[in-house]
């Protein structure tokens, strides 16, 4: 029931941005990301320290969600283009379970993390109401820009954000 709940109101909050128009990118000043607690579809957990030291595009999305199912392809394009360079494309399914998330992944195939948010809390926490919502983090961990909306990942406007954070971010010492 709960997660029924959670559902509808992320899809009500996607109508209302898709009819306001609200999409763009909106650009932060640097502030530590909210912490992030999830496992893998390995069950292995995960939080945002296991990438630190790389600019991080963190997308909450569901496979129920149009948007999202038209996003995934262009993120995935997105990590091609930018294999060997410090970038970590991470998914975090929102109120579902794992066999929801891999009959998604049998039909599209992602070379990067999905991270699993069964009960919304990762979601309440980032203050997530509409999907998709992606936050494109610094090296350090910092939220830089906040999409919500879907978009091409590997061109146009989201491209350039993501140079923009790679370029401005100091690597970290190791």
């Amino acid at each position: 029931m709960q997660v029924k709940r959670i559902a509808t109101v992320l899809a009500i909050g996607l109508f209302w941005v898709v009819a306001a128009k609200a999409a763009g990118f909106e650009a932060r000043v640097a502030s530590p990301a909210p912490e992030l607690k999830a496992h893998d579809l390995t069950g292995a957990s995960k939080t945002l320290t296991d990438y630190r030291g790389k600019v991080v595009v963190l997308n909450f999305w569901a496979t129920w969600c149009p948007p999202c199912q038209r996003e995934m392809p262009s993120l995935e394009r997105l990590r091609m283009q930018m294999k060997g360079r410090p970038l970590e494309i991470v998914a975090v399914s929102s109120a579902e379970t794992p066999e929801e998330v891999n009959a998604y992944l049998a039909k599209m195939k992602l070379g990067f993390p999905i991270l699993l948010d069964t009960d919304s809390s990762n979601t309440r926490r980032w203050k997530v109401f509409a999907l998709p919502t992606t936050f494109v983090l610094d090296t350090e961990g910092q939220v830089r820009h906040v999409l919500t909306g879907p978009t091409e990942w590997d061109q146009g406007e989201a491209l350039a954000v993501v140079e923009s954070v790679m370029s401005s971010s100091p690597p970290l010492a190791r």
